[in-house]
């Protein structure tokens, strides 16, 4: 309860977030591109040029990678927020650095943005701030939840200099809003402001100015209490089902191939749970929660 006092005042004063946050970073090098932190069960990646916007170039892309693969490998993080440091999600790729001709930010497996090709293991949530536009909104699409400021806004902008979507724009934005919106915003470029896109079911949350890292923090770390395997099974078959299965039989056998393992991991210890009369009447708040955490 102490811990969950303490995340809860970071929502109200973002500033004590970013404090203690950063309190790690402090003795990095000032050329950190990524800051890592941890707080409890959550892992946060903040993306750290500010003064670009926090535009992606070829070593921030570089750094994202190895925070996300050290994150979904560590058993103590539940979920991970992906944000922008100093009041912006991310502006994109470097066009500075594209301008120069630069091959080598096609030269690798990876996106140019960094984890876009990725599937991770734990929950993705994204903070967004200020702009989350061309490969910064692809990094948003990544994620699996979007918390975002009434004040942010999201869009194709690299429309408008011929920079093609290559880090799943025109796979994922379908699949979440639908073909019809995603051709509104891949062909015409235009911004989508954080009220129509909740409509669209784009962001997951809306929430006040300068509190989507705190808000989003709060969601990843609500996820703790429930038993983790299932968890990420369920997440697991949701995404080959959006985008892998070859038919929907294809579909229901991984979902039932992964569940079945889960029934004597997690699901019968949760079970005997209820029949003790704990989570009755949609109860969310277990006695005994931390109980998925072993």
């Amino acid at each position: 309860m102490t811990h969950f006092k303490t995340i809860t005042s970071f929502v109200r004063h973002p500033a004590l977030l970013f404090k203690r946050f950063n309190s790690s970073a402090a003795s990095e090098s000032n050329s950190a591109l990524v800051l890592k932190n941890k707080i409890g069960a959550v892992a946060t990646v903040g993306i750290n040029r500010p003064n670009k916007r926090n535009c992606v170039n070829y070593a921030t892309a570089e750094q994202l990678v190895q925070a996300f693969e050290e994150f979904d490998q560590d058993e103590s993080v539940c979920a991970i927020v992906l944000h922008g440091i100093g009041g912006n999600f991310c502006a994109g790729y470097d066009l500075q650095e594209l301008s120069t001709g630069n091959a080598s930010i096609l030269s690798e497996k990876r996106g140019p943005m960094g984890p876009s090709q990725m599937l991770t293991k734990k929950p993705l949530i994204a903070a967004v701030s200020g702009y989350a536009v061309a490969g910064g909104f692809e990094l948003a699409l990544l994620c699996d939840m979007r918390v975002m400021e009434d004040t942010a806004v999201m869009g194709v902008f690299c429309r408008r200099f011929g920079v093609p979507l290559i880090d799943g724009g025109t796979v994922r934005l379908p699949a979440l809003v639908g073909f019809s919106r995603a051709m509104d915003l891949i062909l015409t470029g235009r911004p989508i402001k954080a009220k129509e896109a909740h409509e669209w079911g784009l962001a997951n949350r809306v929430v006040s100015c300068g509190t989507a890292l705190g808000q989003a923090v709060n969601l990843a770390d609500s996820l703790k209490r429930f038993p983790q395997k299932c968890m990420q099974a369920d997440r697991q078959s949701a995404y080959y089902a959006t985008y892998s299965a070859k038919s929907l039989q294809d579909a229901l056998q991984y979902e039932f191939d992964n569940g079945v393992p889960i029934l004597e991991m997690e699901s019968i210890h949760g079970a005997r749970k209820f029949v003790d009369g704990i989570g009755h009447h949609g109860k969310f708040q277990l006695n005994g929660s931390s109980d998925s955490q072993k």
